[in-house]
């Protein structure tokens, strides 16, 4: 008789997994009846959104993934023109933004991730701020001094905006902002700072004579470790090329290079990931 009921359960706990399933299929085919399918010249769009040029000319950008396409919507700060899903994903509450469906295939072939969420949105590329309009504010403001990894530069806008950073600089030699792998890697924080694609050599110049403190992260023999330094309510942290360091021109008399110092001396790793050591300055400036 054991042996019965056992099986019975088997079989109620088949019944209702065919139920979840159908109710699934249910919410599919009601999204799709809700959601027209995209059409060929919005594909188009999507495959040119890859590359800076067409990202500049049309001035937008795509953020892809669920919880990046999430805490866009939510952050409310970037204008979010439309939203594309897979066919096949999972069911996603769309509601007043402008939505379409994509074909699994050609999804995928758009993504610009492996294992694709199956959502993505595209999104203006907010306005550039000028150095004038930065130098009159106050505040921290990250430099980023050719950093040309993707996930480099989306780790250091992502973590900027988690210590209050209100302005970020992306100097010459940088990855473009709006990379779709800098933007995957911001996770949902692109657009929460305001930003300048900058020539460091004048613009520093334009927020020193607005009396801005200007620190170089730089691990070189007769920087400070960065304990020793005070943040001021105009401080320019500038972070460098992830093999060479800040660009010797920044470099003047007037400007302190500042360090995070390795544990005790230890000298078996030559040096910290770009991103990291941002992170820990940072920190270290807001205790």
């Amino acid at each position: 008789m054991k042996y019965l009921f056992i099986r019975t359960q088997n079989s109620e706990l088949r019944t209702q997994n065919s139920e979840l399933r159908t109710q699934n299929s249910e919410l599919r085919t009601q999204n799709s009846e809700l959601v027209k399918s995209a059409s060929n010249n919005q594909i188009k769009l999507l495959r040119k959104l890859g590359q800076k040029k067409y990202r500049e000319k049309e001035g937008l950008f795509v953020v892809e993934g669920e919880r990046a396409v999430e805490q866009v919507l939510e952050n409310g700060i970037l204008n979010v023109r439309e939203v594309f899903v897979d066919k096949e994903a999972k069911s996603y509450q769309l509601t007043a933004i402008s939505s379409y469906l994509i074909d699994t295939k050609t999804f995928s072939e758009l993504s610009d991730t492996e294992n694709s969420q199956g959502i993505l949105a595209v999104c203006e590329i907010p306005k550039e701020s000028s150095v004038e309009e930065l130098s009159n504010r106050e505040g921290l403001i990250i430099a980023t001094d050719r950093i040309q990894d993707p996930g480099n530069l989306g780790t250091i806008v992502r973590t900027a905006a988690w210590f209050g950073a209100s302005s970020i600089l992306i100097g010459k030699g940088s990855v473009d902002l709006h990379h779709p792998k800098v933007v995957r890697s911001t996770a949902g924080a692109t657009g929460v700072l305001s930003y300048r694609n900058s020539n460091l050599d004048k613009d520093l110049e334009v927020f020193e004579k607005e009396g801005w403190q200007i620190l170089l992260l730089d691990g070189n023999e007769g920087a400070l470790p960065i304990s020793k330094i005070n943040s001021t309510n105009k401080t320019v942290l500038i972070v460098g090329n992830e093999a060479n360091g800040v660009d010797g021109k920044l470099i003047t008399s007037d400007r302190k290079r500042v360090m995070i110092p390795s544990s005790k001396e230890n000298r078996s790793v030559e040096s910290l990931n770009a991103a990291i050591a941002l992170s820990i300055a940072l920190y270290q400036l807001n205790i």
